[in-house]
This record gives C-alpha cells, sequence and structure tokens, in this order.
C-alpha cells in the first residue's frame, strides 16, 4: 500500500469515528495522546502497574543451560542405572520411542560421578556441583519436569513463549507487560549471553511476539558497550542528541495523531528510554563497581564476556528494579562425540564455573535480602536420556535429547525451600510423580509475579492469548 493509500484509509477510518455520536474518534485520540482514563499506561507503557494479587517475587532470574544439562549427573541420582550400566535397555522402554540420533538397541548409561545428600532437606546432588550443593535448603527442585519437543529450538520456544513454533510473546515480555517497571531508566527484561553462541531459537526466546515491541527483551553485553549503539556516534554530543530526539518526537506525535498507530507512541517511549540508558545502563553494567571479594566469589573477571559476569550483572539488575533477567548459557550439549561433550570429565569441567557462579548468586541474594523478592529458575529446555548415544560409534559417553522429563530448581520469591517435587522411575526414563508441564512452569512463575495466568492476556486477531495457551496449573507443593 502506498503512503497516500495508507493517508487515505486513515483519513476515511478518522471521519467515521468523528461522526460517531459516541464521541469515539476524540476518545480514541485522547488515549493515543495520553489523556484519557489509560493515560499512564499509554503515555509510558513501562509504568509500574498492579497484578491480580499481592506478588511474592518483584523479579526473576532466569538461568537457562542452553542445550539441556544431563539431570542424572547432576540432580537425579539413578543408583538402578548406575548397577545397570551399559547392559542393553529393555524394549518396553524403547518401544515406538523417537530419539534424535539413537539408533538400533541403546544401553542403559549410569553416572560417572558420586552423588550424596546435602543439607537439613537431605537433597540428593552431584558431587561436581558442591556450590549449588551448599544452598539445597534454599533450592526447590521439580524432577518431574517434562516438555512435548525434543529438539532445542522448539522446546526452547515452547518453554519461553507457549508455543513451539515463532510469534508469541516471551515470559519476559508478559512479565513486563503485566507489571511495567520500577526503574524508567533501565529495560524492565534485560537478556545476557555467554558460551559465545545464541540459544537455538534465538530472539524468538525473548521476542515480544504481538505485544507492543516496548515489551521485548533488550540484550546487553559484559563487553564492549552493554547495548549496541549506546554510545553517542562521533561529533555528537547528548545536548545535540537531546535536540534530535526532541525533534524526532515532534515528528512521531504527528504521525500518531494522523495515523492512530499504537506502536508510534511504543516508537516514543524506546526513544526517551534509550536516551536514558546512555546514562544508566555503563553504570548498572559495571562490575568492576562490586568489591573484589564478590567478584572473586562469582569468579567474576570485569571486562570479559562469561557467565559469572551475567550472574553478577544480573543480581546488580535486579536491585535496581529491573523485572525480568535471563541469562543464555551455551554449551550444554552433552551428546558423547568429543571431550568436551562427555558426560564424566567434559561435564565437570563444564560445570565449574556454573556452579561456582551460581552459588554465589543466590548467596549474595540472600545476604542483601534479595532472594525473598527474587526468584531464581535454573533449567534447560528439556531432558537427556538414560541412555548411551554412542553416535557413530563414539567411545566417549553421551545423552541424546529427552522430552520425558528433566529436573529444574527454583529459589527465593516465595518458592519452599528444601523441597523435591515429583520422581522419575529407577531408570530416569519417564516422569512417574507429579507430572510437570513447561506450561505448569510458567503458571507458577506468573503465579509468584502476581498474576492468574488464565487472566493475564492479550486481545490479537479477534481472540485472547496467554502465555499458557489453554493449559497449565500453579504448581502449589512449590509454594511457601
Amino acid at each position: 500500500m502506498t503512503l497516500a493509500e495508507l493517508r487515505l484509509q486513515a483519513l476515511t477510518r478518522r471521519h467515521f469515528l468523528r461522526q460517531s455520536q459516541s464521541g469515539l474518534g476524540a476518545a480514541a485520540l485522547a488515549t493515543l495522546m495520553g489523556q484519557g482514563a489509560a493515560a499512564a499506561t499509554d503515555a509510558d507503557p513501562m509504568a509500574p502497574r498492579q497484578p491480580h494479587f499481592e506478588p511474592r517475587a518483584k523479579s526473576v532470574i532466569y538461568l537457562h543451560m542452553a542445550g539441556s544439562p544431563p539431570q542424572h549427573d547432576l540432580f537425579d541420582y539413578k543408583p538402578e542405572l548406575v548397577k545397570h550400566n551399559l547392559q542393553p535397555c529393555p524394549e518396553e522402554f524403547t518401544k515406538g520411542e523417537r530419539f534424535a540420533f539413537i539408533q538400533g538397541t541403546p544401553k542403559l548409561l549410569g553416572t560417572p560421578h558420586k552423588f550424596r545428600q546435602y543439607g537439613e532437606c537431605g537433597a540428593w546432588i552431584s558431587e561436581i556441583l558442591p556450590n549449588i550443593a551448599s544452598t539445597a535448603d534454599d533450592l526447590c527442585f521439580i524432577r518431574s519436569m517434562y516438555t512435548d519437543q525434543f529438539n532445542h529450538a522448539p522446546a526452547e520456544m515452547l518453554l519461553y513463549t507457549g508455543s513451539p513454533r515463532s510469534g508469541r510473546p516471551s515470559m519476559g515480555s508478559w512479565a513486563t507487560y503485566g507489571l511495567g517497571t520500577e526503574n524508567q531508566d533501565l529495560p524492565g527484561f534485560v537478556v545476557l549471553i555467554s558460551g559465545g553462541t545464541s540459544p537455538s531459537a534465538g530472539k524468538n526466546n525473548w521476542s515480544s511476539g504481538f505485544l507492543p515491541s516496548v515489551f521485548q527483551g533488550v540484550q546487553c553485553r559484559s563487553k564492549g558497550d552493554p547495548v549496541l549503539y549506546v554510545s553517542d556516534p562521533p561529533g555528537m554530543d547528548r545536548d545535540t542528541r537531546r535536540l534530535s530526539l526532541d525533534a524526532i518526537r515532534s515528528l512521531n506525535e504527528l504521525q500518531a495523531r494522523e495515523f492512530g498507530s499504537p506502536e508510534t507512541l511504543t516508537r516514543i517511549a524506546q526513544y526517551e528510554l534509550a536516551f536514558r540508558m546512555q546514562t544508566a545502563v555503563p553504570e548498572a553494567m559495571d562490575i568492576a563497581r562490586e568489591p573484589q571479594h564478590i567478584q572473586e566469589a562469582y569468579g567474576a573477571a570485569p571486562g570479559e564476556s562469561s557467565f559469572a559476569n551475567n550472574c553478577l550483572l544480573a543480581r546488580r539488575l535486579v536491585e535496581q528494579g529491573v523485572r525480568f533477567v535471563q541469562l543464555f548459557d551455551w554449551g550444554w550439549d552433552f551428546h558423547g562425540i568429543s571431550p568436551d561433550t562427555d558426560i564424566g570429565e567434559g561435564l565437570a569441567s563444564r560445570c565449574k564455573p556454573m556452579d561456582r557462579a551460581v552459588g554465589a548468586l543466590l548467596k549474595d541474594l540472600k545476604a542483601r535480602g534479595l532472594l525473598e523478592s527474587t526468584l531464581v529458575v535454573w533449567s534447560g529446555e528439556f531432558g537427556r536420556t538414560p541412555l548411551n548415544e554412542e553416535r557413530n560409534g563414539s567411545k566417549f559417553f553421551g545423552r541424546d535429547h529427552h522430552p520425558h522429563c528433566f529436573t529444574i530448581f527454583m529459589a527465593g520469591g516465595g518458592i519452599k525451600g528444601g523441597t523435591s517435587i515429583g520422581a522419575t522411575d529407577e531408570l530416569g526414563y519417564f516422569a512417574t510423580e507429579r507430572r510437570t508441564h513447561v506450561h505448569d512452569l510458567q503458571a507458577t512463575i506468573l503465579n509468584q509475579l502476581g498474576f492468574d495466568h488464565t487472566r493475564l492476556t492479550y486481545r490479537f486477531q479477534g481472540r485472547d492469548y496467554r502465555l499458557t495457551d489453554v493449559h497449565g496449573e500453579v504448581v502449589h507443593e512449590a509454594l511457601a
């Protein structure tokens, strides 16, 4: 459609609204320009808003191990699997099963790592996670998670957007859509990536989908400029940038009056936020301001790009009112096709910096009184098989993708610490007690933020959408 045709369409629509006896046109324009009853929301889409009921958590830090770590080697101890290590898997488990890579009759694969019980709760945790294990009484494990997908990208999208296909808003976008943000100088939803690679589903994991784009996650970096293009270009100082933004704002306001597009108001809000971020973000993202003992506890190194740096940044961000911080750490796809993807030394090496950083994050939040109001979630996108993949005859030991069960843990934000929910069978193949779908996890996270997941909706293409689609039940056993 040409610009002339678009303008004619807008004029025709506006003519109808002006002439309607209800005065709908004036009301619509007043709302767009921030003069109606919804002025606060429309004029500033990120203004703080009240949820459906009193929230237990103000912020969420979601720690995603991209590729999905093997639960049998970390949290789901199976002595029977160890006992029958490298024996053929009973056909009853694999008959009719689809695998991403396993072929033929696979062998059972017991963990090479020792487990013991930690804390007063007696949680079974692997020896390769000593720092996380030391916080066992603050953790709530769900050992019976399951999903519908066994490939990385669709499983990530299902976990974060409620659908395995692109186009839906992500969890962080729903959270900021419902709550706004407490710090108008920082994004409400921040994404941090480590491991050298973006997650398989890419920006779908933090997309705003059909929600206004102001609710999309802002990807920040721990090395270089925190946000691309946040610095003024050569020859432009801050006063000049302010003048140029004022001119652009005036043009956008004219366009809002002319065409009535809510995305134009979103654009105004985004430009203003970007201007404020030029000052606020570099300060918030500067972990060199942290005491040396805090940096060492996390294993952080200012100026580098690492999961440890991102964990420390996450704490700094929620401390300053950011609603949702999403960390993706690539490198957890343990197929056993190389030394670094072997569940023995390869996994132990991969766990060491992660365990240190996550343990430090949990203890740091608790020491500052932030854990009560911050919900921390640790997960992958699916589980791993209790079977040796043995791809192309590999002599390394690894596990294939597995949708039927996996383990996550949560802490803080009104979650009951020192608990374990659900269980799997003696080989860790199927979830057998309190099966918990990813939609249930989504419903539980929204519940802790103060939302009835069935009522946090957005009308699009003629119907109301929600994060949990038409599914999901709150896991009440996990709540304090």
